[in-house]
């Protein structure tokens, strides 16, 4: 094993490129790894690369993984329909896939080096420390979280320091930290971690609505087992419909939203974040469990999703728990085949049609229209199924 060879993650914003100078002033021969896991062009990867080159990395290697967050990230999120606590949908998810393929890289340089730029503040330290010690013996390094030890302003103190060695810092990441992925992106710092409204510039995706088109547009989405199979008719890639539905979506304005949430160590952690295409198809794979799954499967699968969201949120992506959770959501997803219409005039999106082979319903029975039972059914139904409270009226009416 070589000591001095170290594998980073790399993204090219003002943290993992601070890790680059501090781990060579350690002494490391660094290895840059720009784990593409979707939305970033190819104008921004040649940057992302042409910085590393300027930090002085030894080497930088461009390693795509779009397919292998859709189908161990995206599959199972829609099978689950799983946000942490209701509302955040852990776009944060590719970090799993980018420690993956990144310690394949350090296998293949002959090392056991391995750092991140996570800061000992936040979510990510988990995700990332918890995984490498999952799938293998490494040694991580944490550059960023380290320098808690030498300032209370971390931010200030990299900027210092990359000013000092000559390396341009874009306004935006001066600004926020920006996270930007297949699944969408997020961003912090600033008015959004005071809790004050998000200024203008952290729109990435979603237009505002003075941009947004006239009319109504529509899109329909064909799943079969629980996989998405097409976008209008298409059969097409989970990544290149994500693509797809980011950008067309995105310039409706459908996606963004204000999340506060509460950090593994105790702190809250508040960021904006826009997500189109994850929005369009959990609304769509919703829509599809709704019509074809069963009154008890569907309020199972609420219980099981708080608890998949949990496992994702909190770093424990390769805990065997999450992977017997998953057994059961896949097999929940045999029948979630059909079709889903969605539909936007700008901001919100609806699921306005479905249909599927395996739609639950009677022909004889229709709500509030018609039914196959007889009056005398009904009432005696509604009577056996509230028993138990009107007998504890009963009861303690009398009591009192």
């Amino acid at each position: 094993m070589n000591d001095k060879t170290l594998v980073l993650a790399f993204s090219g914003g003002l943290d993992t490129s601070y890790c680059v100078l501090a781990l060579k002033q350690q002494g490391y021969d660094v290895h840059t790894a720009f784990v593409d896991t979707g939305g970033v062009d190819a104008e921004h990867k040649r940057w992302i690369a042409e910085r590393a080159s300027a930090l002085g990395a030894v080497e930088h290697h461009e390693l795509n993984a779009a397919q292998p967050l859709w189908d161990q990230f995206v599959v199972p999120l829609l099978w689950s329909g799983a946000r942490m606590l209701d509302r955040y949908p852990m776009l944060c998810s590719d970090r799993y896939v980018i420690v993956q393929e990144c310690l394949k890289l350090a296998d293949r340089l002959g090392t056991r080096h391995f750092a991140h730029g996570c800061t000992g503040m936040g979510n990510d330290q988990l995700r990332f420390d918890q995984s490498v010690r999952s799938l293998g013996d490494y040694r991580i390094h944490a550059p960023i979280r380290d320098l808690q030890r030498e300032t209370g302003n971390v931010r200030e103190y990299e900027l210092k320091w990359m000013a000092e060695a000559g390396i341009e810092v874009p306004t935006s990441s001066s600004r926020y930290s920006i996270n930007e992925n297949l699944l969408g992106v997020t961003l912090s710092g600033q008015e959004i971690d005071r809790f004050a409204a998000p200024a203008d510039d952290t729109r990435v995706w979603c237009r505002p609505r003075a941009e947004w088109p006239n009319g109504r547009a529509e899109w329909t989405l064909t799943f079969e087992q629980g996989r998405l199979h097409a976008l209008n008719g298409e059969a097409l890639d989970g990544p290149t419909v994500l693509e797809r539905l980011n950008r067309e979506l995105g310039a409706w304005g459908v996606g963004r939203h204000l999340y506060t949430g509460d950090v593994s160590i105790g702190l809250k952690g508040r960021i904006v974040f826009e997500c189109p295409g994850v929005d369009a198809l959990m609304a769509a794979a919703r829509a599809l469990h709704e019509t074809v799954n069963t009154r008890l499967q569907n309020q199972f699968r609420h219980i099981i999703a708080a608890r998949w969201a949990e496992l994702v949120y909190t770093g424990f992506f390769f805990e065997p728990h999450k992977t017997d959770l998953e057994a059961y959501l896949e097999s929940a997803n045999r029948y979630i085949t059909g079709q889903v219409v969605l539909a936007t005039e700008g901001g919100d999106l609806t699921a306005i049609s479905v249909r599927s082979p395996y739609t639950i319903s009677d022909p004889d029975s229709v709500y509030a229209q018609s039914a196959s039972w007889s009056p005398e059914e009904a009432e005696g139904f509604v009577k056996l199924l509230g028993q138990s409270s009107t007998l504890a009226r009963r009861i303690r009416s009398k009591a009192s």
